[in-house]
């Protein structure tokens, strides 16, 4: 989605910078106030109780200037949304492919306790779940994440703590998609579900590559969800807690939901 419009013209050639300069990094700068402005405001008020001039004020613009940077309230909150699952499925592939080492902040530590629990897995299929098959390895699945005793478990942990980060950091946006996902351009929604289905494929796989015989695409995928539901709870969970004592909590429930 094009975030000036099209019959913006282009500075003279005097007055032109160079790519990367200081009247670039103020237009990108700008630009960034006016996405989380507007993913603040759309999470207080709602989608249609903000205007364009609402955004500008809360960032000293001008109503007639913000169409500078956008072509209009529903290409802002495009933008939102497009620009944050792009961030998420970046940054899931760089974590989930190179596997680094968890920081000590959020590492899961070894005498967690070790009875998971089961949030969504039995309500949203009942594919295989009394197989025999199944109950040990889910067994296994937790003990050994827990105590990362398999080298595959890094990218796992990596991945809870990558996604809880931007839970408590992103709040607002979680508020605007649960809300204001059917208020997208038909074609910006497409863009923001393909996205978000390839960043949930970042999940499946690595639970794959973890314990290839364990359970289906389909039920890795459910684990995924369920996961991300703990994690995105944050807009409604955590009010008035310190992120450094929320987010280790949320990174052992959520290993626990992924592995239960």
């Amino acid at each position: 989605m094009p975030m000036t419009r099209a019959n913006d013209e282009p500075p003279a050639a005097a007055d032109a910078s160079p790519p990367g300069t200081a009247r670039d990094r103020a237009k990108a700068e700008r630009r960034a106030a006016l996405l989380a402005a507007a993913a603040r405001l759309f999470a207080e008020r709602g989608f249609d109780g903000v205007t364009l001039e609402d955004i500008g004020a809360a960032v000293g613009v001008s109503g007639p200037a913000v169409y500078r940077h956008v072509s209009g309230k529903q290409a802002l909150l495009g933008a939102i949304l497009v620009d944050v699952s792009e961030r998420l499925l970046h940054g899931g592939r760089a974590v989930g492919t190179t596997a680094p080492e968890v920081d000590a902040l959020t590492t899961v530590p070894h005498d967690a306790p070790t009875t998971p629990s089961r949030p969504g897995i039995g309500t949203t299929t009942d594919a295989g779940v009394d197989t025999p098959s199944r109950q040990p390895e889910d067994r296994r699945v937790d003990e050994s994440l827990r105590r990362g005793a398999h080298p595959a478990s890094i990218p796992l942990r990596a991945l809870v703590d990558f996604h809880v980060a931007f839970a408590l950091a992103e709040a607002d946006v979680i508020r605007v998609q649960d809300r204001d996902l059917d208020r997208l351009s038909p074609a910006d929604r497409r863009t923001v579900r393909d996205l978000q289905n390839a960043y949930i494929d970042v999940w499946t796989d690595a639970l794959a590559r973890r314990f290839p015989d364990a359970e289906t695409p389909a039920e890795r995928r459910v684990r995924a969800l369920a996961c991300f539901g703990l994690m995105n709870s944050t807009p409604h969970s955590v009010r008035g807690i310190p992120t450094a004592r929320v987010r280790p909590v949320l990174a052992r429930m959520a290993l626990a939901a992924l592995t239960a």
